[in-house]
């Protein structure tokens, strides 16, 4: 199944379908009688409240002289559980660059109590800076009780054309309408994207003659009116191991085509990747970043570049500027990006610590090239035609021998090949400006293993003790350096004791902390006193730390794809010496349990030899991607889990 349902609509085109609206006229500060005495939800019994009605009204106009396009927004939210009702906070984002900014014009927010109206007022709003581009601002209705209608409108009058935006249909509360109304002159023309899998309930477009007048000229421009809209449309819930949530909200999406002037002359802004590519290679902020081999050529140490093998020469390059530089926690593609003045001050922004590497592993002698990818946060970037707004990150794409890497050198811990899990988002687009750009897949590496091997043994004043070897690989080992690498010993314990009281912990040690090639290995000593109920003894022998701990599908059904970032594979090895003390009475059954496609499997096996037992855990995800669909098995699988790492004890007896 596609993360994405693409619909295009051609801006002359005529699509009729049955429309009709929800009942009354929506006329702000007037609600309707109907929504003052709803008291419930009956699609969603549990919601805290409700989107009454929303609607954007998006049209060309003339403002003191010059063309705008203006964004209007009417909104209306029924609360019904006050106490628990989390949406009483909005923002308003607009765009502001070169001291010219969007203006955001006749705002008004209203809390009605029945004929009781609280106005949030001028003092209430707040302004704020949101990065070098866009700004934001904030306001909270006041007396918010059970059974208030939250309301708001505001109009935005800007003269970025390209900046038309979109319309969510689907909020973080259930929808029972949702509008979008469009009304642009023909020489304003854009490309439309409807995401997500939720059908249109109005999808209505037409031409309305002579709609668009400007003074000095004595024909009239004509338009395109169009209307799209959704009826009860249901909350957006977040569910645990998903990509974006921006994947799947229904929306409509614009991105500004070209302009016809009124001189006849055309400005276009849609391009395709052969003029991107070509745009790219010269630009001040990407393709003449991609200018310093020279630069980097004096700064790699002649051990580095001496080395004859190609990918440990690689390696050594990207370890090299990954100790070199600290990363500012700031993304950027498109400006802000200055390699040389980063390197030489040992700190940047993503860019230009990926754009480093490149420079670095071409004054290497290696094939290095950028990969334009849009993060996890993040919806998945269109593929039919280029929008740059859709890509927030660059990581390097290098090439040796055939075989692919993928690299990024702003995290600390992750070793050459692994990307950060923020990455970690199907696909992106290489730049090649020689033979021209083309996408390619965001490919996990396979091998991410957490093996643990527990070698317990008894005493007769009922204590258990013995030793545990950990060995982490691939993103495994990132989570825990990540996690462990800034604590102290003493801290580490306290952190792994604290996932179970009875243990105790001592005698820690690990091994390539910083050594990012070779796997994450931790050694320590446990021990446990086990209480004995009347003659017999119940032993739970998964005493250690496991990757997963708890089943994270526990709802009754699933909306969106499930995608853990990387396939898993986890093998606990645990033997247990009774030394004459207990009597084996009954281990657990053996299991194993398959998904479907050969996407993972669940196996455990008890072996009873003599006074000992031996038990072999191993669970497998081997795609780290799932759909819809196969939610149920998954719910299954981890269930059977859970139930095996937690609620199957070995029964022992007191000889």
């Amino acid at each position: 199944m596609s993360l994405k349902t693409l619909l295009f609509l051609s801006c002359y085109s005529l699509i009729s379908i049955c429309y009709s609206q929800t009942n009354g006229v929506h006329t702000f500060g007037e609600p309707l009688s109907q929504e003052f005495t709803m008291t419930g939800y009956a699609l969603d019994p549990e919601a805290t409240g409700v989107v009454l009605y929303e609607r954007g009204n998006y049209t060309v106009d003339a403002a003191d002289g010059y063309i705008r396009l203006f964004k209007e927004v009417h909104r209306k939210i029924k609360v019904f559980d006050a106490k628990n009702f989390d949406y009483a906070t909005f923002e308003i984002p607009y765009y502001r660059e070169n001291e010219v900014q969007e203006n955001i014009k006749d705002f008004k927010a209203i809390t009605h109590n029945g004929k009781s109206k609280v106005y949030v007022g001028d003092n209430a709003v707040f302004d704020t800076k949101e990065g070098k581009y866009w700004s934001v601002k904030t306001f909270t209705f006041a007396n918010v009780q059970d059974g208030s209608i939250l309301e708001y409108t505001y109009r935005i009058e800007t003269p970025y054309f390209f900046n038309l935006g979109g319309w969510a249909f689907m909020n973080d509360l259930p929808t029972l309408y949702s509008e979008l109304h469009t009304e642009i002159p023909g020489n304003y023309r854009y490309n439309r994207v409807l995401y997500g899998d939720r059908k249109l309930d109005v999808n209505h477009a037409e031409i309305k003659l002579d709609c668009f007048h400007l003074r000095g000229f004595k024909l009239a421009a004509d338009c395109e009116s169009a209307t799209y809209a959704m009826k009860n449309v249901p909350a957006f819930k977040e569910e645990k191991f998903m990509l974006s949530k921006n994947n799947y909200i229904p929306s409509m999406k614009f991105e500004l085509r070209d302009i016809v002037h009124i001189d006849e002359s055309r400005t276009t802004y849609s391009k395709t990747w052969k003029d991107v590519d070509n745009e790219f290679q010269y630009d001040k902020d990407l393709g003449r970043q991609l200018k310093y081999t020279s630069f980097f050529k004096e700064q790699l140490p002649t051990s580095i570049t001496s080395i004859s093998n190609e990918l440990e020469r690689a390696k050594a390059v990207y370890y090299f500027i990954q100790g070199q530089m600290v990363w500012n926690n700031e993304t950027r593609i498109l400006q802000d990006i200055r390699v040389k003045e980063a390197f030489e001050k040992k700190a940047g922004n993503s860019s230009e610590i990926n754009l480093g590497l490149i420079n670095a592993l071409e004054a290497a002698g290696l094939d290095a090239k950028i990969m334009l990818i849009a993060s996890r946060d993040k919806a998945l970037p269109t593929k039919q035609y280029p929008v740059l707004t859709d890509f927030n990150y660059g990581i390097v794409f290098l090439k040796i021998n055939n075989e692919k890497y993928l690299l990024d050198a702003t995290d600390k811990y992750t070793p050459f090949g692994v990307l950060p899990f923020r990455n970690l988002n199907m696909e992106g687009r290489v730049l090649d400006f020689k033979k021209g750009s083309y996408w390619e897949p965001i490919v996990p590496i396979a091998k991410n293993m957490h093996y643990v091997n527990m070698q317990l043994s008894a005493d007769g004043s009922g204590l258990f003790s013995g030793k545990v070897n950990e060995v982490s690989t691939g993103y495994i080992t990132v989570d825990k350096r990540n996690e462990y690498n800034d604590f102290r010993k003493d801290e580490i314990i306290k952190r792994k004791q604290s996932r179970n009281e009875s243990l105790n912990i001592t005698n820690l040690t690990m091994e390539n902390e910083k050594d990012l090639e070779q796997p994450y290995k931790e050694s320590y000593d446990v021990s446990l006193h086990e209480q004995p109920v009347g003659d017999k003894l119940f032993l739970y022998p998964f005493l250690m730390q496991t990757y997963f701990s708890e089943n994270p599908f526990t709802a009754e059904k699933r909306l969106y794809p499930i995608d853990f970032g990387f396939p898993i594979l986890n093998n606990y090895l645990v033997s247990i010496d009774m030394k004459d003390q207990y009597e084996i009475v009954k281990v657990p059954a053996n299991k194993i349990l398959k998904l479907p496609e050969n996407d993972g499997d669940l196996s455990v096996v008890y072996d009873v030899s003599g006074g000992k037992v031996n038990i072999r855990l191993s669970v497998k995800l081997n795609s780290p991607s799932f759909a819809p669909e196969a939610y149920k098995s998954l719910q299954e699988f981890f269930a059977e889990l859970i139930k095996i790492q937690s609620n199957e004890p070995i029964e022992l007896k007191r000889i």
